[in-house]
């Protein structure tokens, strides 16, 4: 699976962003994904995670009631960002896991098997 993620950009404090990931051709079976995301120096972390249902979501505590994971059918996924701190400046992945399991959700970054590229956001205090 070929993914394509969009999105990123500057904004100040207490902007939004919505990124989107969207596979570069037709998928016949629905993925678990998630979005990730490594600022420099740092290691990939999980941002937040959706079954292949949309019934099960995870998401960072770090960005609990800030950020939104919504997906739709074709293996395509959003991340709604509100009231962006500088913190949440990294360049953003997005993921698909190819475990075929309802309630399954990647919560690492060694869970994904297919990447999509980086998208960068960039919050300015």
């Amino acid at each position: 699976v070929q993914l394509q993620a969009s999105g990123g950009g500057l904004v100040q404090a207490g902007g939004s962003l919505r990124l989107s990931c969207t596979p570069s051709a037709r998928t016949f079976t629905e993925y678990p994904m998630g979005w990730f995301r490594q600022a420099p120096g740092k290691e990939r972390e999980l941002v937040a995670a959706v079954s292949r249902t949309g019934r099960n979501l995870k998401y960072a505590d770090s960005v609990k009631g800030r950020f939104t994971i919504d997906r739709y059918s074709q293996n395509t996924v959003y991340l709604q960002m509100n009231n962006l701190k500088p913190e949440d400046t990294a360049v953003y992945y997005c993921g698909a896991d190819q475990v075929e399991n309802n309630r399954y959700i990647p919560t690492k970054s060694a869970d994904i098997d297919w990447w999509g590229p980086g998208t960068q956001v960039t919050v300015s205090s």
